[in-house]
């Protein structure tokens, strides 16, 4: 399993960010081959986190790529600071 996690600083409206992450993120992810989990959560002070879980490397890989889609055309002014994406090869899980 490969794991993307992406971290945003400066949100300025969580419960509006979660909200379009839900209704048109989420359905757009779980179309990616090997999809297995995501989630978005709101870490306070402005700061929210997203893990995404997929069977292999190109599905976390095209993850990122529609989370940078996403945050461009429907939370550009929501996520305003860089994204900041670690990705890598899951080697414990529980």
């Amino acid at each position: 399993m490969y794991a993307a996690v992406q971290r945003y600083e400066g949100v300025t409206d969580p419960a509006e960010a979660g909200r379009r992450v839900a209704e048109g993120f989420v359905p757009l992810l779980r179309q990616v081959p090997g999809f297995v989990a995501y989630y978005w959560v709101d870490a306070g002070d402005g700061v929210m986190v997203s893990t995404s879980v997929f069977e292999d490397q190109a599905g976390a890989e095209e993850s990122v790529r529609r989370a940078a889609g996403f945050v461009r055309d429907n939370l550009a002014t929501l996520l305003p600071d860089p994204t900041q994406v670690t990705a890598g090869q899951v080697v414990a899980a529980g």
